[in-house]
């Protein structure tokens, strides 16, 4: 007899987690994180990694604060983060089109790396994992960057790009988890889901 498992909830807006959820089967509820402020600025000399694990962790947390705010019922709540690392700067989400151009020219022509945390909440105890991919540019010129900053994808995207969108096309090669740096690494989701009692897929 199968087990019946309580809901599992995301704590993101992100269509994209969503849909790497439903991969896997899991028709997670968007916990909306409204009136949950969560302060992304990197704390000094906090390495990539440390910084999505911390901020998948609070999002997650705050995912349960408001699950219980709107009175939902008890279930798993998930949060992530997803970030851009090269010559040990972070790159987050551009704030205009220059930091965008500034971010690709960046990344053009070399490899870099893209961090992704998963944490998951019960409301009592908070676990969390992170991948580390690397992704190498091929050279981009000028014109390339303006035709991509047309297109509107860079925005609200780590490192001003989006691996599943047109960004492909600038893309050699990958070592690591595509999901991961899409924005929610499977394998590692996988695990967390095991830690408290839930199979990898319903």
């Amino acid at each position: 007899m199968v087990k019946q498992l309580a809901p599992l909830y995301l704590a993101s807006q992100s269509p994209r987690r969503r849909e790497l959820l439903a991969q896997l089967g899991w028709d997670a509820r968007v916990i909306p994180l409204e009136g949950e402020w969560v302060d992304e600025t990197p704390l000094a000399r906090e390495a990539p990694r440390d910084y999505v694990l911390r901020l998948a962790r609070a999002k997650a947390e705050a995912g349960w604060r408001r699950r219980e705010a709107l009175a939902l019922p008890p279930g798993l709540v998930l949060g992530a983060d997803t970030t851009v690392s090269i010559d040990g700067l972070i790159l987050g989400k551009p704030r205009d089109a220059d930091e965008a151009r500034h971010m690709l020219r960046r990344l053009s022509g070399r490899m870099h790396e893209v961090h992704t945390g998963v944490a998951l909440t019960d409301g009592t105890r908070t676990q969390a994992a992170a991948s580390t991919s690397r992704v190498w540019f091929t050279a981009l010129a000028g014109e390339d960057i303006e035709r991509y900053l047309a297109t509107g994808e860079p925005w609200d995207k780590a490192g001003a790009y989006a691996y599943q969108g047109r960004a492909a096309a600038f893309i050699e090669r990958i070592e690591g988890s595509a999901s991961g740096i899409v924005g929610l690494p499977l394998y590692e989701t996988a695990r967390l889901l095991s830690v408290f009692g839930y199979p990898p897929f319903p």
